[in-house]
């Protein structure tokens, strides 16, 4: 052994070598992960809609949510446009679209929306679906794409957001917000087709395209079971799916109970029972109806009544009177 060394040389050489060899292996390490490509469908995807949530989100986490596809978007009035006809010639409703969600099952109807500069989202949908055309009403294809809407408002549910869903053919004439109890007090708040006078009554014949709905754990365990009955109901629509879970009383067994307050059709109203005073009446729901150009046909004609009604030149002596949702009741012959 060479002499010359002094002692604690060895150790310190020893010291240096597993720096060095340490420095090595972390610099392998992060070269090797920045090579790595990013590959988690499932993160983007919650991304992209949390993205998506925040911008339309209001400032208690509310955001209003509309759902398309191509046929909604397309041709010379498409029922998007006749959406958001209602929004621009409304009472206090034009700043809603700052809330706006529209959510795209297909390529065609994301871009019309992305040029309309809306908060736009596009929906994955499963392998093999396609939801790009009009699907009849009760066709296989309609209910399979009711169902993937119920999944994906799941979901926003447990992203800890509340939300009012709202059909695309369904026309905001005035902001609703103020006939809805957006607090802890009442879970959810739906439409009805007609309203038999009692809020809290359970025999209304409830219409899943316009809810409110309070981001909560008995709210997700309803959306939950709700979506869970899918595969057991076939034939049925997933609103009468929602109708059977009420009879029941899944809305009293989930949590400490689910609070429901049923909307009346003098303020968030639909062709099957228009509303009676126009005075009052927040929405306009093209139910009762069977196909998109029987509907975008009888709700250019309520654009026409609104129009009527609020220009301040018109003849006020004359009664009031919504025109007849003749396309719609003729579409069921058809």
């Amino acid at each position: 052994m060479d002499q010359s060394l002094k002692p604690g040389t060895h150790l310190s050489l020893c010291t240096l070598l597993l720096l060095s060899l340490l420095l090595i292996y972390l610099f392998s390490e992060t070269n090797s992960s920045e090579s790595i490509p990013v590959t988690h469908k499932s993160s983007i995807y919650r991304d992209e809609l949390e993205a998506a949530l925040e911008g339309a989100s209001m400032a208690n986490k509310t955001v209003i949510i509309t759902i398309v596809n191509r046929a909604y978007t397309e041709g010379d009035k498409p029922m998007l446009d006749i959406f958001l006809d209602g929004f621009w010639l409304g009472e206090d409703t034009r700043q809603l679209t700052n809330h706006l969600l529209v959510v795209a099952v297909d390529q065609t109807a994301f871009e019309r929306c992305m040029f309309l500069r809306l908060h736009c989202y596009k929906l994955k949908t499963d392998q093999g679906e396609d939801f790009v055309d009009e699907k009849t009403y009760m066709s296989e294809d309609f209910i399979k794409m009711m169902w993937r809407r119920t999944r994906f408002l799941g979901d926003v549910l447990r992203r800890g957001y509340n939300f009012v869903f709202t059909d695309t053919d369904v026309l905001w004439l005035r902001n609703p917000f103020p006939r809805l109890t957006l607090n802890q007090s009442v879970d959810l708040q739906i439409s009805v087709d007609r309203f038999n006078g009692n809020r809290w009554s359970q025999k209304n014949p409830i219409n899943t395209g316009f809810y409110a709905i309070e981001s909560n754990n008995k709210t997700i365990a309803l959306f939950d079971e709700w979506y869970a009955q899918r595969n057991n109901s076939t034939g049925k629509k997933e609103q009468d799916v929602l109708v059977d879970l009420m009879h029941k009383r899944a809305f009293k067994r989930l949590g400490m109970g689910i609070k429901v307050r049923f909307l009346d059709t003098n303020y968030i109203s639909g062709f099957c029972q228009n509303s009676r005073d126009v005075n009052v009446v927040s929405t306009v729901h093209a139910n009762c109806c069977r196909s998109i150009r029987a509907k975008v046909t009888d709700l250019i004609n309520v654009i026409h009544d609104w129009k009527r009604f609020k220009d301040p030149f018109g003849n006020k002596t004359m009664e009031f009177r919504w025109s007849n949702h003749l396309a719609c009741k003729n579409s069921w012959s058809s």
